[in-house]
């Protein structure tokens, strides 16, 4: 069994989505003793930013015609979607940032499309867990109600393009206890935190249990 493991934050030992990444795939490990993790750490080693313009504009060339940089970036493209073809099942710890995916995972979202087959569902049928953070509160109610536009674009990319079998974790508040203006919220979202914790831990079961290993 092969669990594909990708981290996105850029907060090293302080980020809230690794956290929770940790104990969806300790869990996943215990329950399944000997399980290979393929780890690819998006914000301490990101993927060239401009790898996807290389990889798309050589795809339309033919190979003798590809410059240096266009085949090394399909190469890369290449790897990614196999990774994501080899895994499974997935662990994704993909922060929000600015109001959206970080431009880290939007390259790698990019380049594994552009190293898949047109329509190919890379994740058919397995299972993934996202695990995704906020730095403050963006639910129905609040000042910002509607700005999370991270959200919504994972799950159209993991289970509807990709096909996986997807559990969402979700965590909001992160920034309580580091900026003063979030003070008043502490309480709920100590509350939040635990139950994140919890939910990460029971993914990490669930898609234990859920993986059938690929025939390969």
């Amino acid at each position: 069994m092969t669990i594909l493991r990708i981290d996105a934050s850029i907060q090293g030992p302080r980020s809230a989505s690794s956290e929770l990444a940790d104990l969806a795939e300790a869990e996943a490990v215990a329950a399944r003793p000997g399980v290979a993790v393929v780890r690819r750490h998006l914000g301490a080693d990101p993927l060239p930013a401009d790898a996807w313009a290389h990889a798309i504009q050589g795809s339309y060339l033919p190979e003798e015609q590809r410059t240096d940089a266009q085949r090394d970036a399909l190469a890369l493209a290449g790897t990614l979607a196999q990774e994501l073809r080899d895994a499974d099942a997935a662990i994704l710890a993909l922060p929000f940032y600015n109001y959206g995916v970080s431009q880290h995972v939007k390259t790698w979202i990019d380049l594994a499309l552009a190293g898949g087959f047109h329509g190919e569902r890379l994740l058919d049928g397995r299972p993934v867990a996202v695990l995704t953070t906020r730095g403050g509160a963006y639910g129905p109610g609040t000042p910002r109600e509607g700005w999370d536009h991270n959200t919504d674009y994972l799950r159209r990319i993991v289970a509807d393009v990709w096909g996986a079998d997807l559990t969402l974790v979700e965590r909001e508040f992160t920034l309580v206890g580091v900026n003063p203006a979030l003070d008043d919220f502490a309480e709920v979202a100590h509350v939040m935190r635990k139950t994140a914790h919890e939910a990460a831990v029971d993914a990490g079961r669930a898609l234990a249990g859920a993986v059938t290993p690929q025939l390969r």
